[in-house]
């Protein structure tokens, strides 16, 4: 026999009418409960004499501690820990009874129940199989608006398949949301029942809420002539595969874990501030910042192209900024005939024409030095002919009269530079595509020569570079944006500029010039000459942006999505822009995924995002897809079972909680199903 002392008001509520709950709890567990004014005195079973003791001791507590139960309440806990002894009476009023919006309570109302949201709190993957009527919907709801209102997560998005007595979308009338509509119904259902009808209907006009078939989930897409940057350069979104490699935001590469292609879409050019663009569907997915997010120090959102049409400014400034790499894409070291910082002093103010021998052009006693110091393994040396004009030479005759080659023009034949001239000079691809630390050099090269910093008043200064090969100025946009940085520029027409003035005489304008606007991280240097590098570090370099311009609609073309491994989900597409199809910060119920195919449900887990939550619900008793055609949920079921951060939650006919007769009818089919199993040979 063990004795507690409750307070006389705590006795009142904790007996309830007519001694109701007391008579309750002595018929599910072995004991009796005597009370003689505050004291109660229990006996029976040891064991259950112990569960006794532990539910009054909670209750005694959390009553002191100002909460109210109702008859109800307490005998539905009473059945719980009942069921598990486990389970404390604190637990069912703490972690199992929430408020998720503040307009009604939700508590577990069966130990699978309670169980179901104990693993939704723990595990960023939970699936909750079981016949209808247990609550498995409407709890994950339940679950994912007390997240969002926590601030957990910045987004709910609700999913089913659209397949259902095998209906299509297509023969039903009305637009696309009257079609969608009865499939998603009862997450509308629970929505509207957890939280009021004017915020859900706000939240669904932000997008902040998603409610949508599984169909239109998948499809974020770009076009197939999209280009993804990977570890051996550009490929084609069509031509990516399972298994191949694209380069994430850190400039790693990372895998593709799912290709899935869309069809035709309807696609808009996504422009950006810089000038860089790619081409994307409505529902493609892009993180962004805007400007009181940074100031609040708050993370980045994820919206979809269709959000942001028409809303790209605010005042003068452009809404949306866009993450750029957070470190230089990495390719591997590649061998190169020529130093890269001297093969850039020579792109920038050297003669490679191959009529004469090779010459450089400069005031600067530095980079004379600098360069001849860099093409000492070439055997070459420069000899001043005037007072900015070096030629470089090769090395002596051999003794036995034959000359040595000149390995500087070996070099550039062998980089196609030889013969090139200020508008056609290029950087070579074994440059482009190489280590960070041979495009930063080649690009302190031609920023030495042709570059330098711009002082702004009040302002960080800028990096400006001017070339009139419209080649190179593509080749160093790529460099700058390969290494986290952006690129700005403009023309200036040959045609109509006031002629310049050499030796005193007029000198026409052969060629077009482009003049490039140049932003680097500040953990690169742009520049070795000592008196351009000064001023850089004393002004600073400001940061690179990138904000999104314009989106206009382009017309229709085939589509494809794909989800990558990287924690972030971001991928590099053309220009180096950074954009991904996963969900992040986002809390996403598959509801009916019985109903999804192997291939839809292995594209909806594959798009889990960062800091995500998913639960997936579906009874596999009620498959309505075609015959023959497996289930993504039996598969999942099967595939992911020992993997120990997911949790799969099995529901039963004793946690129907809806009419009696579901629970008797879903009794009924299991009793049928289990002669039909045992008549089968």
């Amino acid at each position: 026999m063990r004795k507690i002392e409750l307070p006389l008001r705590a006795i009142e509520t904790l007996f309830g009418v007519n001694d109701a709950n007391l008579k309750y709890l002595e018929s599910i567990l072995a004991v009796q409960i005597h009370a003689r004014g505050n004291d109660l005195a229990i006996d029976g079973e040891p064991n259950d004499v112990i569960t006794v003791e532990r539910i009054l001791q909670d209750f005694s507590d959390l009553f002191n501690e100002g909460n109210t139960f109702t008859d109800k309440e307490l005998r539905d806990a009473f059945r719980q820990i009942a069921e598990d002894r486990t389970y404390s009476f604190r637990d069912h009023f703490t972690r199992s009874r929430f408020n998720p919006s503040g307009k009604k309570a939700i508590a577990a109302k069966t130990a699978t129940q309670r169980k179901y949201i104990e693993a939704i709190q723990d595990h960023d993957l939970t699936f909750g199989i079981g016949p209808a009527g247990t609550g498995k919907s409407f709890l994950a709801v339940a679950m994912a608006v007390q997240a969002l209102f926590n601030k957990q997560v910045d987004r709910i998005i609700l999913t089913r398949p659209a397949v259902e007595a095998g209906e299509k979308l297509g023969f039903l009338p009305g637009d696309l949301q009257d079609k969608v509509d009865p499939y998603l119904r009862p997450l509308y259902d629970a929505l509207f029942d957890l939280v009021d009808a004017e915020k859900v209907t706000k939240m669904l006009e932000k997008r902040i809420i998603e409610v949508a078939p599984l169909a239109f989930m998948r499809g974020r897409a770009q076009s197939l002539d999209s280009l993804l940057m990977t570890p051996t350069g550009w490929r084609k979104m069509g031509e990516i595969k399972v298994g191949d490699e694209v380069i994430g935001s850190d400039g790693k590469p990372t895998q593709i874990l799912g290709v899935y292609p869309q069809g035709k879409k309807q696609v808009y050019r996504v422009t950006m501030t810089d000038g860089s663009s790619t081409v994307a569907c409505a529902e493609h997915l892009w993180q962004v910042k805007t400007m009181e997010e940074k100031r609040r120090n708050k993370p980045a959102r994820v919206l979809q192209t269709q959000e942001m049409i028409g809303n790209f400014r605010r005042n003068h400034q452009y809404r949306y900024e866009l993450p750029l790499l957070s470190a230089p894409v990495e390719w591997n070291f590649e061998e190169v005939p020529i130093e890269p910082y001297s093969l850039g002093l020579l792109l920038g103010d050297g003669c490679i024409t191959g009529k004469t021998s090779p010459s450089f052009s400069t005031t600067d006693l530095e980079l004379a030095a600098s360069l001849e110091f860099a093409l000492s393994d070439l055997k070459v040396s420069l000899k001043q002919k005037t007072k900015i004009d070096y030629v470089i030479s090769k090395s002596p005759t051999f003794k036995n009269g034959g000359s040595a080659p000149n390995l500087l023009n070996e070099g550039l034949r062998k980089l196609n530079l030889l013969g090139t001239n200020s508008a056609t000079k290029f950087i070579p691809k074994s440059y482009l595509y190489n280590s960070a630390e041979v495009r930063i050099a080649i690009l302190q090269g031609l920023l030495d020569t042709d570059g330098g910093p711009v002082k702004q008043k009040g302002r960080t200064c800028r990096i400006q570079y001017a070339t009139t090969s419209e080649q190179l100025k593509n080749d160093v946009i790529f460099l700058v944006q390969s290494l986290g940085g952006v690129a700005y520029w403009r023309k200036r027409k040959a045609e109509g500029r006031k002629p310049g003035f050499a030796n005193g005489r007029p000198v026409p304008y052969k060629n077009d010039a482009f003049t490039l606007d140049i932003r680097l991280p500040e953990n690169i240097e742009p520049f070795r000459l000592q008196r351009k590098a000064n001023i850089y570090r004393e002004f600073g370099g400001g940061r690179p942006m990138r904000f999104i311009k314009n989106i206009e609609l382009i017309g229709e073309t085939e589509t494809q999505c794909i989800s990558v491994a990287a924690l972030d989900s971001l991928y590099v597409t053309d220009d180096f822009i950074l954009t991904h199809n996963t969900l992040n910060n986002a809390f996403i119920i598959l509801d009916e995924a019985q109903n999804t195919t192997g291939e839809q449900m292995k594209m909806f887990l594959t798009r889990i995002g960062f800091g995500s939550r998913v639960v997936v619900t579906g009874d596999i008793t009620q498959i309505d897809l075609p015959r023959g055609q497996k289930s993504g949920l039996k598969e999942a079921e099967r595939v992911l079972t020992d993997i120990p951060e997911i949790e799969f939650v099995y529901f039963t006919k004793k946690d129907v909680v809806r009419h009696r007769l579901v629970q008797l009818i879903v009794e009924a089919y299991e009793e049928q199903s289990s002669k039909e199993d045992e008549n089968q040979p």
